[in-house]
């Protein structure tokens, strides 16, 4: 199906934006090898004494932490005006914040989305443990989109929404991430009834990166705890880190070059993991792990326009090898960045219609006793 029209210009957009990172990058490799060159031939038997160490590879330098927090900003402010100009505020729903510890980890921040009045009856409702996107290194809870559709899905779902904020690489790398959301599942359900939570009806989501959160928290789950979780909502998941499962055509069918596509995907893995070597791990690529089989019933969308829908096809049809439930859906002439527009795109309605329909299920799952 042909791109649809609103993402035309935002497309050339994003072309200009990659090209533009690529000749950056290609200048300031260029200015290091030459400021180099000089130091070396500046240097004299007599200049050479001892050299200060170099920093660690997983210790970012002073200049790109600058850096990296400038591109934050600049992401944070760019979501801002997305939810302004094309998205759709969330109502005014209840919330409550946590530090939930981490054991050998850093502590992580849970907000609640509870969309009960205050006196509502006594009781537990399903409840929905959710991961945002952002290619492990931005986002969080306070993203204007983020927190608008969390309070969209908790009031349209009638489910709490609890989500996670995970920490960001390259500051902590894998696996952080995991280590936290398992943390928080198993503070989820000791503290269910306190909550008003039914901790026999739990799910977990994400989207992107957060969808690699979820999928390998169902591993680490199944073989660590045994909770019971009830479903897994997968949206535009990345599954696996090697770049195996890319479908690159989606990008060629844009006019972005595949080599330019292949090194944002490269650049994703080596801010978020330790060695690459740990992209093997099934807990950063869950579809390598040897079995999917005793994980929860799935559900994954994926859009047409996005490489990524390759890993989405691929884990629904591994999970469904293993004797999974698993559905999968893509979404037509869209980009992986669809479920942001529900303020001027009717795809992007749909999409949100069929997450609270989703996330809505929860409801059916039989009671306990």
């Amino acid at each position: 199906m042909p791109l649809d029209p609103f993402f035309e210009e935002r497309l050339r957009v994003h072309r200009r934006y990659l090209i533009g990172q690529r000749v950056q990058a290609l200048r300031r490799r260029l200015s290091d090898g030459w400021r180099r060159i000089r130091r070396a031939g500046a240097e004299t038997p007599t200049d050479a004494g001892p050299r200060a160490p170099r920093p660690a590879a997983d210790v970012p330098s002073a200049p790109a932490a600058s850096a990296r927090a400038r591109h934050r900003r600049a992401a944070l402010a760019w979501d801002r005006q997305e939810l302004r100009t094309v998205g759709t505020p969330g109502p005014n729903v209840r919330t409550s914040e946590h530090i939930v510890p981490v054991a050998g980890f850093p502590a992580v921040r849970v907000r609640i989305y509870d969309p009960r009045p205050p006196d509502a009856a006594a009781g537990g409702i399903p409840a929905w443990l959710t991961f945002f996107g952002g290619a492990f290194r931005i986002g969080g809870l306070d993203y204007p989109t983020t927190d608008a559709a969390n309070r969209r899905r908790a009031a349209e779902a009638s489910v709490a929404v609890v989500a996670v904020d995970y920490a960001l690489a390259p500051e902590h790398r894998f696996p952080t991430q995991i280590e936290q959301a398992h943390a928080a599942l198993v503070w989820l359900h000791e503290n269910a009834v306190d909550l008003g939570i039914d901790r026999e009806r739990l799910g977990v989501a994400g989207t992107s990166a957060g969808a690699s959160i979820a999928a390998a928290l169902t591993l680490a789950n199944r073989d660590r705890s045994a909770l019971p979780i009830r479903m897994q909502l997968l949206e535009v998941p990345v599954a696996d880190l090697t770049g195996g499962h890319v479908d690159l055509r989606a990008t060629r069918a844009l006019g972005i070059p595949s080599i330019l596509a292949r090194r944002e995907l490269r650049s994703v893995a080596r801010t978020y993991l330790p060695r690459a070597g740990d992209a093997r791990n099934p807990l950063a690529s869950p579809l390598l792990a040897p079995s999917l089989a005793g994980l929860p019933e799935a559900l994954v969308f994926t859009a047409e326009y996005d490489p990524l829908r390759g890993d989405g096809a691929a884990y629904a049809a591994r999970l469904r090898a293993d004797g999974v439930d698993a559905s999968a859906v893509q979404y037509l002439g869209v980009t992986h960045d669809v479920a942001i527009f529900t303020g001027v795109l009717p795809a992007a309605r749909r999409w949100h219609r069929d997450v609270v329909a989703a996330l809505a299920r929860l409801h059916d799952v039989p009671a306990v006793g």
